[in-house]
């Protein structure tokens, strides 16, 4: 398919997915324009790259619905000066999208061989202001701290509590938390050195495996 076809089908998710349904954030929606979705997912997979859905990316894990990339990347309020701490970098695409709305991007990914094929994509598409690490996320990076924005793309039982401790003041950190089966999208903003909790959309993610978050895969 030529690319101005998938740049048509991008148009097409984002008026209908995400305009539709309430994403207001203009700099979100145009970056979510801007990211060909068809080069993070596999080959079988182009066709349904650009469809309401998450898709499998092997290794057990998905790429995410692209509505829940754009809720979750607008509840991080992002400025292009802000660093960024994304747990589960996965395909890679997420990581993409963050990349063309801050300044840096640390990611980390516990799969290596998810995390290399994500350093491939994003480096066949140029992205220069990410830094991907293997590791386990849910305890954060505390080497890169404190980070203005930090999303975790997995769900967890609980919000790791490393993850907090490592906002800048006025930190927003976005993380689904609940069962394996279902979660809900939670917000916290650092102020005063206080965290003040949010909660917005219902939600399903593949589990955070880590110290701080689930202990092993189903």
């Amino acid at each position: 398919m030529r690319e101005c076809e998938q740049q048509e089908r991008r148009r097409a998710m984002v008026a209908s997915q995400m305009r539709a349904r309430g994403i207001v954030d203009e700099r979100v929606l145009a970056r979510l324009e801007s990211v060909p979705r068809h080069c993070f997912v596999p080959r079988e997979y182009v066709d349904q790259a650009y469809e309401d859905s998450p898709l499998p990316i092997g290794e057990g894990q998905t790429i995410s619905q692209p509505y829940m990339v754009a809720c979750m990347t607008a509840l991080l309020d992002l400025r292009d000066t802000d660093r960024v701490l994304e747990i589960g970098t996965g395909s890679g695409y997420h990581t993409a999208v963050l990349a063309g709305l801050c300044h840096e991007v640390v990611s980390i990914e516990r799969n290596r061989g998810l995390g290399e094929r994500a350093r491939a994509c994003l480096g066949q598409l140029h992205i220069r202001n990410v830094t991907l690490r293997c590791g386990d996320g849910s305890v954060g990076f505390e080497a890169k701290a404190p980070y203005d924005a930090i999303l975790v793309a997995a769900g967890s039982p609980r919000v790791p509590p490393a993850l907090p401790k490592q906002l800048a003041e006025g930190g927003r950190l976005v993380c689904p938390v609940g069962d394996r089966k279902k979660q809900t999208l939670l917000r916290i903003v650092k102020q005063g050195g206080e965290f003040i909790t949010t909660t917005h959309t219902n939600c399903i993610f593949v589990p955070l495996v880590g110290e701080d978050g689930w202990h092993r895969l189903p």
